[in-house]
């Protein structure tokens, strides 16, 4: 064999383990949702929290405060809030409402009226960049008293979130068109969405969907991130009774 045919036989060897690892990594990258490049960018399914208790000794605090303008579901009178922060973009956030917010809804204690739901804005800009425009125009629904029936519209129609798009959303939802563009194309709701950015991040949050269960009887919080199933929710709900 001459010195060209072996050094030959040695670049085909090297090119076949480069490509089998590269193969390998592809594969690992599938099971583990990623490379760690967008940790604490929405995509946050599988690196969940477990629920934090505050209110006792070493455990950090939880900051959220209650809002008379918040969209709220169930009863108003609840003793445990529920308090999602979200994105219409994030396809986590479509997973946890298609998930643990359904089964949350489904639950016991929301049909006693033990624990109830409320909504808030963080629509991650860098990386969603329909987000903010979604967010602004639930808040111009919730101006007509149809904040449920157009989030839920929006996650199911998450494909359809241009500006066009929301305001169809509204004709079919039977709101007043004129009332609802005019909100839209000012930015009339761009406040309430800068409330809750600011809520998110006293709150801890860095990415959605983020959960914060609030006991306005002991004013204790606990934490979980992520589209994690209901049971950690509702273990996060039980910590903090």
């Amino acid at each position: 064999m001459s010195e060209k045919e072996t050094i030959t036989i040695e670049k085909a060897t090297i090119w076949k383990f480069a490509f089998f690892a590269v193969l390998a990594l592809f594969v690992v990258s599938l099971f583990t949702g990623g490379f760690g490049i967008n940790a604490g960018t929405g995509n946050v399914v599988n690196t969940v929290t477990a629920p934090t208790p505050t209110g006792v000794a070493g455990a950090s605090a939880v900051k959220i405060t209650p809002s008379s303008d918040d969209p709220l579901l169930g009863d108003e009178d609840a003793k445990i809030t529920v308090y999602e922060f979200s994105d219409f973009q994030c396809p986590y956030c479509s997973r946890a409402f298609t998930g643990a917010v359904t089964e949350l809804k489904n639950s016991n204690a929301f049909k006693d009226g033990d624990v109830n739901f409320v909504y808030r804005h963080l629509p991650l800009n860098s990386i969603h960049p329909l987000a903010q425009k979604a967010a602004e125009a639930s808040v111009c629904a919730q101006n007509q008293g149809k904040f449920w029936e157009y989030h839920d519209r929006l996650f199911l129609n998450q494909q359809s979130l241009d500006v066009a798009s929301l305001k169809g959303h509204a004709v079919e939802l039977g709101l007043n068109a004129a009332d609802f563009n005019d909100c839209l194309d000012s930015g009339d709701g761009a406040s309430k969405v800068a409330k809750d950015l600011k809520s998110a991040t006293e709150a801890g949050g860095r990415g959605t969907p983020y959960f914060v269960v609030y006991n306005k009887n002991n004013g204790k919080t606990a934490a979980v991130s992520g589209a994690v199933p209901y049971v950690q929710i509702e273990t996060a709900i039980t910590s903090i009774k």
